[in-house]
Formats: C-alpha cells, sequence, structure tokens
C-alpha cells in the first residue's frame, strides 16, 4: 500500500479507474471504512450504494462482498441512486454508515467511494485519518467465519418520500413554468420525474459513462446544447435544473438560456427560505464562496458561518446548531431540517417553488436581491490544470511563505490561509488560490464590481502560477 498511498480528499477517494482505483483496492478501502464506521456508529448493518459511472455496480458488488466478509451486514442498492438518497437510506434505516461508489463530478476515467456516518452526511478528517491508517499499517482485520447476509432493496422510494414532505408537490405540479432538468448522464436520472411526472422535461437521462465526452460536473461548456434549446423554446416562463454525475451539486439556467451558478441559486434559497417561508438559522459557506450570502443572511439578521472548501465542514456545523442553509462554491448545499449532506433535488424543489410563488424567472428574482441589498459584483471561477501533481503543494507552500501585500494596484487587508490562500483587497474584491482534493489542478477564485477586474485577478494568480 506505501508505493501509492490511498488518500481521502474533500469528500471521499478518488482514483483513475485501472490504475489506483482496482477491485483490490476497492475491497481494502471498503473494509478499512467498514471497520471505523461500526466502531463508531451505532447501526446494524452498512448501506452500499454506487452510481452510474464505468463498473459501479460492479465495485459495488466488491465492496458489499468485502465488507459481509467481515461479518457486518449489507444493504446493497439494487440501482444507481444519487448520493443524498444512500446518505437517506442510512438514517432511515438505522446503519452504521454507507459506502457510495462515485466519483461526482470527477472526469469520465475517475471512480471512488463517499463513506457517510450514521448521521447522514460525509464523516469527517479525524475519521477518514483513522482509515488512511489502517489501510497504511496492512491491519485489516481478519474475515469473519460466516459472512454476514447481503440485501438488496431500492433507495428511492424512502428518499423520495423524505422530499415530498419539504414542498407541496402538487402546487408545483400547478406552476405556468416549463421545466427542463438535465442529469448529465448521472445517477439523478429519473428522479423529479418520480416527484413531478409530465411537468419536467430530462435531459441526458440515458447512462453513458464517459458522459458525452464532459466531466460530469454542471458548467456552461457542458451544458451549451441544453442552454441553446430553452432559449430557443418559446414560453413565459422557464427554468433549467442541473445535476452533477451523482445529483449532490445543483446549478440552473435561466429564461433566456443563460447559466446560473450556484453564486446566484444560493442567494435566491436563502431569501426564498428566509422571505417566503419565515424560517430562520445560521447560514453557513465556504471561503471560496460569494459575499452576496453574506449581504443576503444580513438582511434578514441571520448569522453566517465560514469553513474551509468542502461540505464536511459545513455538515459539521449542521449537526451542532440550527442552519438554515449551509451552501459550498460548488453546488452543495443543505438544509434545516433535512439531513447535514448536500441534497441537489431538494435544492431543484425549492427554486421551482421561489419561481411557483413569485411567478418570476430565476434571473429576475437574483436581480431584485441585489438590488434589495445593494451588491453588484461578478464571480469567476477558473480550473488551472497542472502536468506536475506535485506542483500546487509547491505553489501553495510559496503563498503561504512569501504572501503578496498588494494585487493589482490594491492592498492586500485580509489573507485567510485556512484552505488555500483567499486575498481580499482594498476595492471590495478578492482572490482566492487552493489546490484541489481530487485532482492535480489549481482552482482559482476571484469576485469584483466587474468582469474585466475579477477576470484581471484571474489572469495574475494563472500568469504567477505559470510563468
Amino acid at each position: 500500500m506505501s508505493a501509492c498511498k490511498i488518500r481521502f480528499g474533500t469528500d471521499g477517494w478518488r482514483a483513475v479507474i485501472a490504475d489506483g482505483f482496482t477491485v483490490e483496492r476497492v475491497k481494502q478501502v471498503a473494509q478499512a471504512s467498514a471497520q471505523v464506521l461500526a466502531a463508531t456508529f451505532p447501526g446494524d448493518h452498512i448501506v452500499v450504494g454506487y452510481d452510474h459511472r464505468f463498473l459501479s455496480e460492479q465495485f459495488a458488488a466488491e465492496a458489499a462482498a468485502a465488507v459481509a466478509a467481515l461479518g457486518i451486514p449489507v444493504h446493497l442498492s439494487q440501482g444507481a441512486a444519487p448520493t443524498p438518497a444512500f446518505s437517506w437510506a442510512v438514517r432511515q434505516q438505522g446503519s452504521h454508515g454507507a459506502l457510495v461508489i462515485t466519483a461526482s463530478h470527477n472526469p469520465p476515467e475517475y471512480s471512488g467511494m463517499k463513506v457517510k456516518g450514521s448521521f447522514g452526511g460525509s464523516i469527517g478528517s479525524d475519521l477518514t485519518q483513522q482509515i488512511e491508517q489502517i489501510l497504511e499499517q496492512s491491519t485489516l482485520p481478519m474475515a469473519h467465519p460466516s459472512p454476514a447476509p447481503i440485501t438488496s432493496f431500492d433507495p428511492w422510494p424512502d428518499y423520495c418520500a423524505q422530499l415530498s414532505r419539504h414542498v407541496d408537490l402538487e402546487k408545483l405540479r400547478r406552476s405556468p413554468a416549463k421545466v427542463w432538468v438535465d442529469v448529465m448522464h448521472g445517477s439523478g436520472a429519473g428522479g423529479m420525474a418520480r416527484l413531478l411526472g409530465s411537468h419536467v422535461e430530462e435531459r441526458r437521462a440515458n447512462r453513458d459513462p464517459l458522459f458525452g465526452g464532459y466531466a460530469p460536473e454542471p458548467l456552461p461548456k457542458a451544458l451549451a446544447e441544453t442552454m441553446q434549446m430553452i432559449a430557443q423554446t418559446p414560453h413565459p416562463l422557464k427554468v433549467g435544473l442541473v445535476f452533477d454525475g451523482d445529483a449532490d451539486r445543483i446549478a440552473a439556467i435561466d429564461g433566456q438560456g443563460r447559466f446560473l451558478s450556484p453564486q446566484i441559486l444560493i442567494p435566491i434559497l436563502i431569501e426564498h427560505l428566509a422571505e417566503r417561508r419565515g424560517w430562520r438559522g445560521e447560514v453557513v459557506k465556504t471561503v471560496s464562496g460569494s459575499e452576496l450570502f453574506r449581504k443576503v443572511a444580513d438582511r434578514y439578521h441571520l448569522p453566517v458561518t465560514e469553513t474551509p472548501v468542502g461540505f464536511k465542514y459545513i455538515a459539521e456545523r449542521m449537526m451542532t446548531t440550527p442552519v438554515l442553509l449551509g451552501g459550498e462554491e460548488s453546488g452543495g448545499i443543505g438544509y434545516l431540517n433535512h439531513m447535514p449532506e448536500r441534497d441537489a433535488m431538494l435544492s431543484a424543489l425549492y427554486l421551482l417553488e421561489a419561481v411557483a410563488d413569485t411567478g418570476l424567472d430565476l434571473s429576475q428574482i437574483y436581480a431584485t436581491i441585489q438590488n434589495q441589498v445593494a451588491y453588484h459584483s461578478v464571480y469567476r471561477r477558473r480550473d488551472l490544470r497542472l502536468l506536475d501533481p506535485l506542483q500546487p503543494h509547491r505553489l501553495l507552500q510559496q503563498l503561504h511563505q512569501d504572501p503578496p501585500q498588494a494585487l493589482l494596484g490594491q492592498p492586500v487587508l485580509r489573507h485567510f490561509s485556512q484552505d488555500g490562500h483567499k486575498f481580499s483587497l482594498g476595492d471590495g474584491s478578492w482572490l482566492m488560490i487552493r489546490g484541489s482534493g481530487t485532482e492535480p489542478l489549481l482552482r482559482l477564485y476571484a469576485e469584483a464590481e466587474d468582469l474585466d477586474r475579477a477576470e484581471a485577478l484571474l489572469n495574475w494568480a494563472e500568469t504567477w502560477a505559470t510563468p
């Protein structure tokens, strides 16, 4: 194991199929994870689920057999489903936790495993370190004399029943909005149709392990056809919703066919839940999220907490205090009265409810919010792939040792270094540089008063990283 160590990123372990991600390694990680879950959380079995990636059901079957060999009963999904469906199954069934074969939004050549605790969310760094130590020391438990049973189950009915408790589905079905859902060939396929029937039109619902040649991440470059189709379809009120590969992250498309990032959706969701639902609670944002989240929360006198990137940090906060909404820059959003887990389908239902209640396009709702809080910013993110997998670490170390005191003529007022490096500048703009937890690349983020300024900050960062 030491020649190529298994390491957990911001949400689970991921590697390239047939390289780092092999059947033998899946079995080893499954057993180590099961050992930690069973020792940490109450329960009488472990849930194993999977997504639509290449060989996912076979990897899941191998993981289930490896866990059962330890004498721990397994509930194995009979089909692909969203990761939050398995997180809910853990809570519904009283399980130690779940192992989900998925690489989420990573490129098609990747697979991975997410590990969920009995509370229905991703386990923290303390437990992933225990798993890594077991793998490093090759101290996997001995096989049980008689393997435990593996029971097949369907996660969809209980999951859909839970989602239906949060919204009036009949009201959404009566909404005049025309709704499209682009599931990007992922495991969210069929989900919204189960809830809303023919009121939604699904796109790219067929299984394609190559995801149409794109990583199944809700970004404009992979959504051009859907954006164009929505723009060209005549209808007075239109909504496009987009899920990532395992349907725990969301983006959207407005009636003009324009991409709406989570930086736009999260303020809409905060405003909707606080204004029309009348809910109260803390707003939790990751350090890479827009400052507009804070502005909207302040308008409703909601406290705000900022965390490092990774929904597990938001989940930790959700388990200790009432959190109205916890949202990360990449579209993972969790909610009060649900579970400490990001959930794209619940986000979609709340967005449709906001449209149904206001009769407005999502972009119109967003523009109203910007005017109310007098904050009109432009947010941009850029991924910088580097050939040397060690280069991101070296560059981040360089920023730690010698951080800039000014950027593009503006003084650095605050340097946040808990997760990557975020530089808040004198004109209210900011730049953040951090490494990916799952791929050899740098993620660059910027927010400024206009597009030119935001792009200039990203250009500075890219030039600095690749002179």
